[in-house]
């Protein structure tokens, strides 16, 4: 073995001793290292070994005098060093310590590159590093890899190579910065030695430090199952790539004496030692074992799990001093057995996770701590006990879950161990009676007894008692059932009222009978009604008006004079007439009117509308109506008799409507005609022109239903009675009469809209005109639309008079001209008004082309040179030549000349310097000079010159040159313009700039100015040059500042566009270096603000300083705590400002104290009169005070060794130790030592050796010191003590002293004369301040007098008042006394507490006065006691629990009315939705009927445009080609595969959510067919309006259109009564593609009406016009006859279908709304529940106060009577004193 390989083995000998030495008990532990390959030769394997199969040749590099170099390899048997020296193996490398050993090697085969060495182990171990010791040379090229599972997964470790960039490209050549880098290596790869050469490979380099050997990291890193050793490349000397000859590979080979894997068996830090695995050989000496002996209670083949019972923790590899060693699970003696569970270790906060399996003795649980169900844990036994958990003893049949109880006590959770819990109709301890209102306890029932089933709402009591036997309840008077339940026949809203349930009150008309649901009341409605008593219509139907029934004179079939006279409607009046105007009827016209409309067989009112320009009245009208045939006498008719049909009426003139007196009888499905002849007229005569000028303008005629043959108003009940006279009393019929018609009352508007439903049987539909009216909702009653301007008629069909071009837009007004129109009246269709002579185009208001002057119109006079002008001035238009004028009678400008015709001359190009449009041309006009003929040009803006060829002022550029220009200068505006050297007049560069500005375009201010260059306001800087950086400051006023702002640099903290204040908080402005920070202080001061100039902070009170962080003047204190005010004696000091930390006084010389005010040190004498000591106090006191400074040292020296030790001073010498034994430790501890680190090991220790030495020489000095100084202070305090007791005798001398010098002074005349003088000045201050008190005003004394004169005032004024109230409290005393004299103890005793007063405390059980118990508290009232102090205690506890009650109340109250409230949310939610669903399909449904308006407009144009004389065929043909471009669905196919989509969706519908979604796309693709028929009819009528086939193929279209308008409608009805489909059906909405369709559509158009448009103007005819327009036409005429079979056969059935399936499952969606409708009913009643429990809780609240003032009331007579008690007994105290004090 090589100095190597044993140095590596030492060093991982002495890592390891070193972690090993604490054991497993101290934490982690590992087992010995060793070679992992000793005893496992047979896990070792190679890729490649000479001779197994037979002897192989061999050779070997050697010098030239060696005798043999070639040799045989036969390694068929194993290696023998006797027997077979020639085998070489792989299990030859194994380390063995035997003298053969250099004899024994592996050898791979000759010329073998790629060698695998692979070693399997048992296992996981630690693996360390790799030794390998080769015979041959060492390989050019290998890697070390590495496998942790087995050999599944492999990691390369390192490489080695000589030239790594060639034998491993992209791998990096290190060096190693991390541990785990996969690096190449060069340094084990070199040729040389050629033998003996090792490759080392360490896992843990030691050059890199590893701050946590213990992480997951290193320990992945160490660990292998499994390692290889990959030799890829040879060592060669180069002979073989020239010689490739077999025996020159012979001596190229893998030959390796030795190879050592040091390592350990991996037991995660758990085991110390290893043990052989099951079958392995366990005599091996060196055997590195593979089965770690486990501690820390873990267990498993690498200590990779913990033992059993041992899982209460994770499981975690042990690290350094933690051992994390396995926890023992923790189940009170009632399992062995549990489980880790991390959900439980993380919800215990990485506590817990052992879960006990297989719990004992009735227990379970985490812990086995809960007892199973149907026991509960006894509280009076431990947890441990085996009989802890006691079996339930409650009734199965009423308790819940078979007898299930409490399994423990718990407070919080609200449950108690062993308690049952009943059912909910249950009660009792063991849950074994019914509750009251239940009966039938049942252990099949799972509420345990049965409820009564009375309904509150239909009970007699209002409860929900019922006979304990039968269960019956008792019910109101309009309600029945068993339960009180239901209502009665036509009654609904079972409900709390008196009698219980409501009326139905149906509408008559509406609803077919008076039969409703009970749950919401819903009446059953006819066709098209709603509202729950369907008197409301659906959305897009309506009530009729009694004249609905309506016929226009003007369409009836007139008579022989008979003429339609239409009138205009007037602005802002209402008409007067209906329809387009009037009949002209002379006298002997006649009218025929057919009807065929009538719904309903019964009598109407016939009523004659018309107006009379006669003065008498139409004497004579005829009316007959003319029957198809005899009327059947069972039919409803079958009594009339042709008398019946033949009546006569007369038309007064002053009317404009009459009735004809009979009814007529008409029959539902019969056509009649009714025929009016206009006979006679009553005076003829007296009308101008006689007869034929006897003439009566006839508006219609109206069927009005005769209320008196509807069943409704004479059925003969009382309810039909009622009716009749509402009808009769507000006169119903009346109103409708005329054309303007007034207000309907509410009972005539009710009854109406009854008769319309009995007639129509429902509501009629709107059937709006989708051109016409502006929406399709109609007026609910009488259904008129919504109708476009312009447009009449109830369902918005038709044009008013004087208007045309019907279409989405409405009706434009004719806009006739009055001057040039022969009628205010035009063409319906086009719009032209009838012109008169001379008039001419589409409103007759305008001459004809080259005319002018409307209406006198005559030529243009335009000089030859224009032919049109202006209509209304003559001014020409388009003038020639290059002339110009209102009557081209000038030359244009840029033009000169004579423009006249006779003249010759015409006009001719200015030459400025060329002519107009030549690029060159720079001047507005030019003329020709009369006297020299020069030309002379009026040059434009930035010219000159005579031929404007130069640049004026201001402008540069080049003119002269093609293309050139002259621009103005870019100067911003500030050169003047008139000076020719302002700017170059070439390159337009600035030179001369204005206005304080400089730049190549004067654009910028001068440096030192500011502002805006552009509009001349630069304006000098004005800088603070206290505020201003110096360096912006040449002067102390010359500045530079910002040009564009103005700011100036300003120093710190200084602002301002001037630099010249400081920024808020800060100031000192003048110091010129910025402005400083207040600094005040933010508790103490009103702001942060402070004065700019002085920097005083505005304190708060009681604060102070410059910055409010001290006190305020003549304070001291901790402003931060509190600050007082200075307390110094003011005759003691210097300044009345003490000091402000402590509160000392600023004293005079020779005063102390903290207040001054005694004498100082060295001074004698009383305060203030202080006298200096004699001068040996001064010798003595300097002796103390050293004596005392030095005492103060040694103290402060002492306190020191107190507080830091006597190691205090020597800390760093202590640290310095410290480090470098820790240093030692690491070396001591790594793993891989190197010699280096040994070495450094011994200068440590030997550092360590002197350090410690000299630490011991110099304590043993300090303590001989220390000992010195304890000796002198020893000494030293004797000295100070006898120094104590000579200063005690000093003053006792000095006081000695002071009294003798008294005596002397007063026993001296000097100081006897002294103390008089003294007693004189005194005396003398006295007086004085006496007289200035008597003297001076104000004074004491005059403030005194004034006082005592005030007094006396009041005294005078309030004496009366004063006696009145004493004598009256005088009585009330009196009157006192003697009640409280009447006072018996006895009764009140016996009214507060229950008892009388006369028994003794100890016999009395109700206490009374003076009575107390046994704690000393008084004792009054008791249990059975009945005075005022029970009363009030046990009504202060009725209070209570009515509070509790109240509470408990309240909180079921709040949840009913959350629930109340979260319903309301979500229906209002609904709502919301719903309408914005319909808000949706609205808008969609506007944008398909705008689409329609546009294209019906568009068509009218095409027809317009083709019927024009001026169209040429090119026009025509081009319309024709986009018209057929228009994608319609013309192809049966295109038909059939839209049919068939529909089909498949209507196949489709299942359920709800599938109808809403199919609903949503028929109604799209309904859209999309209506769109396409639409398409259809508009290119029919575009390209042929004058063949009756495409006509007839335009009304198919319609009838197509309004049968997808219908799908839609009833879809959309569809949508809105679904409201829990919401979402679905505007996710639909929203991704509809018709509204894009439509866009694209409506684009399309529009570009198409702009061609159309400028098609128009054409005005050239010719004659093969009417030949391409027949072909046209023919073409269109085809494809609209093959649209019409289309739309007439497949789609019309599959509409029909569609229609079909969609109202079937609208009933059922109808039946999701009513059961909505129930659920509403049920918060309804929930809500009135709720609304009844407030009531409830009103009432409580309210016994609750009446309580309260009872309670209060007691409590002051208690009050009351304790005062009058304590009043007795103090009386009764005074008598005792007074019979104690008799003798």
């Amino acid at each position: 073995m090589s100095w190597g390989s044993i140095y590596v083995s030492l060093a991982a000998s002495v890592a390891y001793e070193a972690d090993h030495a604490h054991g497993c008990a101290q934490g982690s532990c590992y087992p010995a290292t060793g070679d992992l390959l000793v005893g496992r030769e047979k896990s070792l394997k190679a890729s490649s070994t000479c001779g197994l199969s037979k002897r192989e040749p061999y050779c070997i590099v050697s010098h030239l005098q060696d005798d043999k170099k070639c040799f045989s390899c036969d390694s068929r048997r194993p290696f023998d060093p006797v027997y077979n020296t020639i085998s070489h193996r792989i299990d030859n490398v194994v380390t063995t310590f035997k003298p053969h050993r250099k004899k024994s090697w592996w050898q791979s085969k000759n010329g073998k590159s790629d060698v695998v060495l692979q070693l399997d182990l048992e296992a996981e171990f630690h693996f360390t590093h790799l030794i390998m010791t080769f015979k041959t040379f060492r390989p050019a090229a290998l890697l070390i890899e590495r496998s942790a599972d087995f050999g599944r997964t492999w990691q390369v470790y390192r490489h080695f190579a000589y030239d790594c960039s060639s034998a491993f490209p992209g791998v990096s050549p290190g060096p190693l910065r991390h541990v785990d880098d996969v690096i190449c290596e060069t340094r084990y790869s070199d040729i040389e030695p050629s033998s003996g050469g090792e490759v080392i490979y360490r896992v843990l380099d030691p050059a890199i430090r590893i701050e946590d050997p213990y992480s997951p990291s290193i320990q992945n890193l160490l660990k292998i199952t499994n390692l290889r050793v990959n030799l890829t490349r040879l060592h060669t000397l180069g002979d073989n790539l020239l010689d490739p000859r077999a025996e020159i590979k012979e001596k190229y080979y893998y030959a390796m004496y030795e190879m050592v894997v040091r390592g350990n068996c991996f037991c995660y830090g758990h085991a110390s030692e290893c043990a052989p695995i099951a079958g392995a050989d366990d005599n091996i000496e060196g055997m590195v074992h593979g089965r770690c002996v486990c501690n820390h209670n873990t267990n498993g083949l690498n200590c990779e799990a913990c033992d059993d019972f041992y899982n209460d923790r994770p499981w975690r590899p042990a690290e350094g001093r933690e051992a994390n060693a396995c926890k023992q699970c923790e189940c009170n003696g009632h399992s062995s057995q549990c489980h880790f569970d991390m959900a439980v270790f993380l919800a215990t906060g990485n506590v817990s996770g052992g879960v006990c399996d297989g719990c004992l003795h009735n227990t379970m649980g985490r812990s086995c701590d809960l007892c199973e169900p149907f026991y509960y844990r006894d509280p009076l036994r431990d947890v441990r006990d085996p009989q802890v958990c006691t079996a339930c003893d409650c009734d199965p049949d009423g308790s819940q879950n078979g007898g299930l109880c409490d399994g423990h006590t718990d407070r919080s959770q609200g449950t108690v161990g062993g308690q049952c819990r009943c059912k909910a109709h249950v009660e009792g301890p063991r849950c074994d009676r019914c509750r009251t209102g239940f009966f039938g306890l049942s252990a099949d029932d799972p509420q345990g007894c049965q409820p009564c089933r009375c309904d509150p709402r239909g009970t007699v009591s209002g409860r929900s008692q019922c006979d304990p036997v039968s269960g019956d309840c008792f019910c109101k008077r309009l309600v029945t059932g068993r339960g009180c339940d239901q209502c009665l026949p036509e009654h609904w809203a079972l409900s709390h009222d008196l009698n219980g349930c409501r009326a139905c009150d149906c509408d008559v008309g509406g609803a077919l009978d008076n039969q409703c649901t009970m749950e919401n009341g819903q009446c059953r409605c006819r066709n098209h009604m709603a509202g729950r008593q369907c008197s409301q219509v659906e959305s897009g139907y309506f009530f009729m008006a009694l004249d609905h029934f309506l016929y226009e004179a003007e369409l009836a079939k007139m008579g022989q004079g008979c003429v339609v006279e239409p009138r205009e409607q007037q602005p802002g009046r209402p008409p007067s007439w209906t329809g387009l105007g009037f009949a002209r009827v002379p006298q002997g016209g006649s009218l025929e009117f057919s009807v065929a409309d009538v719904p309903l067989s019964m009598e109407y009112d016939l009523l004659l509308r018309y107006e009379s320009q006669l003065l008498r009245d139409w004497e004579e009208v005829r009316v007959t109506v003319v029957r198809p045939g005899s009327i059947p006498t069972s039919s409803p008719c079958g009594n009339t008799i042709p008398a019946d049909d033949r009546l006569t009426t007369t038309l007064p003139a002053g009317s404009r409507f009459v009735v004809v007196p009979s009814p007529i009888c008409l029959e539902r499905g019969v056509a009649y005609t009714l025929r009016l002849e206009f006979t006679r007229y009553g005076d003829a005569n007296s009308v101008s022109g006689g007869g034929a000028e006897t003439i009566l303008l006839i508006d219609s005629i109206a069927l009005l239903p005769r209320p008196s043959s509807l069943e409704m108003f004479s059925g003969g009940d009382a309810g039909s009675e009622v009716r009749r006279q509402a009808m009769e009393r507000y006169r119903c019929t009346e109103g409708p009469r005329g054309v303007s018609r007034p207000l309907l009352s509410d009972t005539c508007a009710k009854l109406t809209s009854s008769m319309s439903a009995v007639i129509n049987d429902g509501a009629l539909p709107c059937n709006c005109d989708p051109q016409g009216a502006a929406s399709s909702v109609c007026d609910v009653r009488g259904g008129q639309c919504r109708c476009r301007p312009n447009v009449i008629g109830r369902r918005c069909d038709q044009c008013a008079p004087g208007t045309y071009g019907f279409g989405p837009s409405g009706c434009k007004a004719c806009g006739c001209s009055l001057e040039g129109s022969s009628s205010r009246l035009c063409d319906g269709s086009s719009g032209q008004c009838a012109c008169r002579a001379g008039a001419f185009g589409l409103r007759c208001d305008g001459c004809q082309s080259g005319h002018w002057g409307f209406p006198h119109c005559r030529p243009c006079q335009c000089n030859g040179h224009a032919l049109q002008c202006q209509q209304k001035t003559g001014a020409c238009i388009d003038c020639r030549a290059n002339t110009g004028g209102d009557q081209c009678d000038r030359c244009a400008d840029g033009y000169y000349g004579n423009p006249s015709l006779a003249s010759g001359n015409h006009c001719r190009p200015c030459p400025c310097p060329d002519g107009p449009n030549s690029g060159r041309h720079f001047a507005d006009s030019c003329y020709q000079d009369n006297h020299n003929g020069q030309i002379v040009c009026n040059c434009i803006q930035g010219y000159t010159g005579a031929r404007c060829d130069e640049c004026a002022p201001g402008y540069h550029g080049n003119p002269s040159e093609p293309g050139g220009r002259c621009r103005p200068c870019q100067c911003s505006n500030n050169i003047d313009m008139s000076d020719m050297g302002s700017c170059d007049r070439r390159s337009g560069e600035c030179r001369k700039c204005l206005y304080n500005t400089e730049g190549p375009s004067c654009g910028i201010c001068k440096s030192g100015y500011h502002g805006d260059a552009s509009r001349r306001n630069c304006r000098k800087c004005t800088c603070n040059f206290l505020g201003t950086t110096s360096s912006q400051c040449t002067e102390r006023d010359a500045c530079v500042c910002q040009r564009s702002s103005g700011q100036c640099q300003c120093l710190d903290n200084v602002i301002g566009l001037s630099c010249d204040h400081c920024a808020p908080d800060h100031w000192n402005l003048a110091g010129g270096r910025g402005c400083e920070t207040c600094g005040c202080d933010p508790h103490n001061s009103v702001s942060s603000s402070c004065n700019e100039f002085t920097g005083q902070c505005q304190c708060r009170d009681g604060f102070g300083g410059k910055t409010c962080t001290d006190c305020q003047e003549k304070y001291w204190g901790d402003p931060r705590t509190q600050c007082r005010a200075c307390d110094c004696d003011w005759r003691g000091i210097e300044s009345a400002q003490c000091h402000r930390a402590t509160g000392h006084c600023v004293c005079k010389q020779g005063v102390s104290g903290v207040r001054c005010d005694q004498c100082a040190r060295g001074f004698s004498g009383l305060f203030p009169a202080c006298q200096p000591c004699h001068q040996c106090f001064g010798d003595w006191d300097r002796i103390v005070q050293d004596l005392a400074v030095r005492t103060k040292t040694l103290a402060g020296r002492a306190h020191e060794i107190q507080s830091t030790g006597l190691t205090g001073a020597y800390e760093k010498a202590f640290r310095d130790l410290e480090e470098k034994l820790a240093k030692a430790q690491g070396i001591v501890n790594a793993r891989n030592a190197t010699a280096t680190a040994v070495g450094t090991l011994m200068e440590l220790i030997e550092d360590l050796r002197a350090q410690i030495g000299e630490t011991t020489d110099t304590l043993n000095r300090l303590e001989g010191d220390l000992t010195m100084v304890q000796d002198s202070n020893s000494e030293a305090s004797k000295e100070l003590s006898a120094l104590e007791r000579e200063a005690k005798a000093l003053n006792l001398t000095s006081e000695q002293l002071h009294r003798q010098l008294d005596v002397l002074k007063n026993s001296n005349f000097l100081g006897a004369y002294d103390s008089i003088r003294s007693s004189y000045n005194r005396s003398r201050d006295a007086e004085r301040r006496a007289n200035e008190s008597t003297t001076t005003r104000p004074s004491t004394v005059s403030q005194s007098a004034d006082m005592r004169r005030r007094t006396e005032r009041l005294i005078t004024a309030k004496k009366d008042d004063f006696n009145r109230k004493n004598a009256a409290n005088k009585r009330a005393l009196g009157d006192l006394n003697g009640r409280v004299q009447g006072l018996d103890m006895k009764k009140i005793n016996e009214k507060v507490c229950g008892a009388p007063g006369d028994a003794p405390c100890a016999d009395s059980p109700c206490g009374g006065a003076g009575c107390r118990d046994d704690e000393g508290k008084r004792r009054c009232g008791g249990l059975n006691c009945a005075g005022a102090a029970a009363e009030a205690g046990r009504a202060l506890e009725s209070s209570r629990r009515a509070e509790e009650e109240l509470s408990k109340a309240m909180g079921e109250v709040e949840g009913l009315f959350s629930k109340v409230a979260e319903a309301k949310s979500r229906a209002e939610e609904a709502k919301g939705q719903a309408q914005a669903a319909l808000d949706r399909a609205t808008a969609t449904k506007n944008k398909v009927e705008r689409s329609n308006n546009e294209l019906r407009d568009l068509i009218k144009q095409i027809r317009e445009f083709l019927t024009q004389e001026g169209a040429d065929p090119d026009s025509i043909e081009a319309v024709a080609n986009r018209v057929l471009e228009l994608s319609i669905p013309a192809s049966p196919q295109q038909i059939r595969h839209l049919a068939e989509e529909i089909k498949e969706r209507v196949r489709s519908l299942s359920n709800v959510d599938a109808i809403l979604e199919q609903t949503q796309d028929d109604v799209r693709k309904a859209e999309q067919l209506l769109l396409d028929a639409k398409r259809a009819r508009h290119s029919a009528e575009g390209v042929k309006t004058t063949t009756e086939t495409v006509k007839q193929a335009l009304l198919d279209a319609k009838t197509a259109q309004a049968t997808a308008e219908e799908a839609i409608a009833r879809a959309k009805s569809d949508i809105g009564d679904t409201e829990n489909r919401l979402a679905q059906v505007t996710t639909s909405l929203m991704t509809s593609n018709s509204e894009k369709d439509l866009r694209d559509a409506v684009e399309r158009l529009g570009s198409l009406g702009q061609q159309i448009d400028a098609l128009k103007n054409k005005r050239v005819s010719n004659n093969m016009a009417a030949a391409r327009a027949e072909e046209t036409a023919t073409m269109a005429r085809d494809k609209a006859n093959e649209a019409k079979q289309i739309l007439e056969g497949q789609l019309t059935d599959k509409f029909q279908e569609v229609q079909q399936r969609v109202d079937t499952k609208a009933r059922v969606v109808q039946e999701a709304r009513q059961r909505a409708e129930g659920l509403r009913d049920q918060a309804k009643e929930l809500l009135t529940d709720a609304q009844n429990k407030l009531l409830r809780l009103a009432e409580l609240e309210k016994e609750y106060e009446e309580n309260q003032k009872r309670l209060e009331g007691k409590a002051r007579q208690l009050d009351g009577l304790e005062d009058k008690m304590k009043a007795i007994l103090s009386d009764i105290n005074k008598q005792i004193q007074i019979y104690n004090t008799c003798q």
